[in-house]
């Protein structure tokens, strides 16, 4: 059955490969540019940390003065056991925060030094914390925080940017929406593509709207159960989030509901105080007991209820780096026991004491924010990401490209100028977005370091270079604007190891040397991006007279020419 358009909004009737395509193609617009924008993002926020390393580089002096200071002390300085850090915590909190619901104390490090931390809930619910000496159990005054050197939001920028678009709770459900149209453009690109594992070895270069197509068959085609992972894991574990209704119906919107839902989230079985006194029992005997349960040095001890007989105390673990690569959850392991050391129930690393439910979550977390794998892994992710980022890039380019040859009228007297803004939107959300995403890195090495507000302004750059290659591309023809502004983000990307030493003193050979390969990754990073930048805005050259091409649909006026 073949389908036929109205005029008025161009939809399929027909069968239902029909349908899905008018289904496939409309969603498709409307929220390639969000999709473009969400997926190139987030495959940045997968090298959240290289790019923060980047964007700080007086760390270097930092990472110099801990070592020296490290190395001052002496080879034989006296560490107090764990047993009597725990002993020490146990007397301050005691004395100072006794009627607080919840202890928790950090007594060492992986390898049973560093710094003895408690933290509790305060009158508002939020984490408060004190450092206390590990040797005298006194209490260390904290130094007033330095200001940093470079104000900058670094990577965590495009983390952000990637799941609320910098809009808090309405930006996530902006997102979520987005990814909910995502699934349903994908079922019926399916749809649609009879012949789509047949079009993924298929491509005709030089062919106009058929090897866009074949561009965009192909990226989809190569990472598809990525998009589908993607886009599912993002809704499912940020759905309490934007869908509370759940939550607020059985826990109340009262200050202590999500502290609430988090407790038997995380620590199923907490019984209510009981109001009988009990005293806190000495804690070294449970954190070795835990140790030798789950294989891993304690990490943190945490007593709910203290100074009660419904008193629970849960022994935390370290996670091992290298084993996390190996797990679907990076759930450290766990014990929980009752004051008379009755083991209540014991997650093993990487496993489920919590239930179901939060163990789906933290599965599903993972498995979004490449959290397994290690570095082989974030480049898979990084990969990928682009791939779905060039699915959506490609898609919105084939809108255009199949329209200038065949226009369907859908707007009325208003489709020419209709397909104009699409044009335009199309540049600046593809080549502006990032060229955006380069100058917020620029601005990182020429904002001045005392900067009023700098991280701000660092924002305000990226946003407002977006805006103006939006007004770039409306005040040029298509073509124009597609070359001047992949010419400007080659050349942005190109120059960055430049900037780089002329700013920071620091260049691409010395990192290298020095093993600095976040910092050099950065820029090697940007250097191929400004190289495919500079090959696709070659391919967009002008015919030999200067003129576009014009199609056979004058009516369609500058929208008519080629990308």
């Amino acid at each position: 059955m073949r389908a036929t358009h109205t005029p008025e909004t161009g939809a399929a009737t027909g069968g239902l490969r029909q349908s899905m395509a008018w289904l496939h193609t409309w969603c498709g617009l409307w929220f390639s540019w969000l999709l473009f924008a969400v997926f190139l993002t987030g495959s940045l926020a997968v090298f959240e940390e290289p790019i923060t390393h980047w964007m700080t580089p007086e760390h270097h002096a930092e990472e110099e003065a801990e070592e020296a200071a490290r190395a001052s002390l002496p080879a034989t300085a006296p560490v107090a056991s764990r047993a009597q850090r725990l002993a020490y915590a146990i007397d301050y909190m005691a004395k100072h925060h006794q009627s607080k619901d919840m202890w928790e104390i950090w007594p060492a490090d992986a390898e049973g030094g560093g710094e003895l931390k408690v933290y509790w809930f305060d009158d508002q619910h939020l984490y408060a914390q004190a450092k206390l000496d590990a040797n005298t159990g006194a209490t260390q005054l904290e130094p007033p925080p330095a200001l940093p050197a470079r104000g900058t939001l670094g990577g965590q920028h495009f983390v952000d940017f990637h799941y609320n678009l910098h809009g808090g709770t309405l930006g996530l459900w902006v997102v979520a929406f987005a990814a909910m149209v995502m699934l349903v453009a994908l079922v019926s690109g399916v749809i649609t593509h009879k012949r789509i594992f047949k079009d993924f070895f298929t491509f005709r270069p030089k062919k106009g709207q058929r090897s866009w197509l074949d561009a965009h068959n192909a990226v989809a085609v190569l990472s598809l159960p990525f998009q589908f992972m993607i886009a599912y894991t993002g809704i499912v574990f940020t759905a309490t989030t934007y869908l509370p209704a759940g939550v607020l119906a059985h826990y109340g919107n009262d200050t202590g509901a999500h502290l609430r839902y988090t407790t038997e989230l995380t620590a199923p079985g907490l019984q209510p105080r009981s109001g009988r006194p009990l005293p806190v029992p000495g804690l070294e005997p449970f954190a070795a007991q835990a140790e030798a349960l789950i294989g891993q040095p304690v990490r943190a001890v945490v007593v709910d209820h203290p100074g009660d007989a419904s008193m629970r105390i849960s022994v935390y673990g370290w996670n091992d780096p290298e084993d996390l690569v190996r797990r679907m959850s990076d759930t450290t392991g766990m014990v929980a026991f009752a004051p008379d050391g009755k083991v209540l129930h014991m997650r093993i690393p990487g496993g489920s004491a919590d239930g179901v439910a939060s163990f789906t979550n933290q599965v599903m977390s993972n498995l979004h924010m490449a959290g397994l794998g290690g570095w082989p892994m974030k480049w898979l992710f990084f990969l990928c990401g682009l791939a779905g980022t060039a699915m959506m890039g490609t898609g919105a380019v084939l809108f255009t490209v199949k329209r200038r040859n065949k226009s369907l009228n859908e707007f009325g007297p208003r489709t020419a100028s209709v397909y104009r803004g699409i044009e335009a939107l199309n540049v600046a959300a593809i080549a502006g977005l990032a060229l955006a995403c380069m100058a917020y890195l620029w601005a990182n090495r020429l904002l001045p370091l005392a900067t009023y507000e700098r991280a701000v302004m660092e924002l305000q750059v990226f946003f407002g270079v977006w805006l103006m290659t939006l007004v770039h591309a409306c005040a040029r023809t298509p073509q124009r604007a597609w070359r001047e502004q992949l010419w400007a983000l080659s050349a942005l990307c190109l120059l960055l190891p430049v900037l780089n030493g002329l700013t920071a003193g620091d260049h691409l050979i010395a990192e290298i040397s020095r093993g600095d390969w976040e910092s050099a990754g950065v820029e090697l990073t940007s250097m191929a991006f400004g190289l495919l930048a500079g090959w696709g805005a070659l391919l967009l050259r002008t015919d030999k007279a200067g003129q576009p091409r014009r199609t056979a649909h004058p009516s369609l006026g500058p929208a008519g020419e080629r990308p």
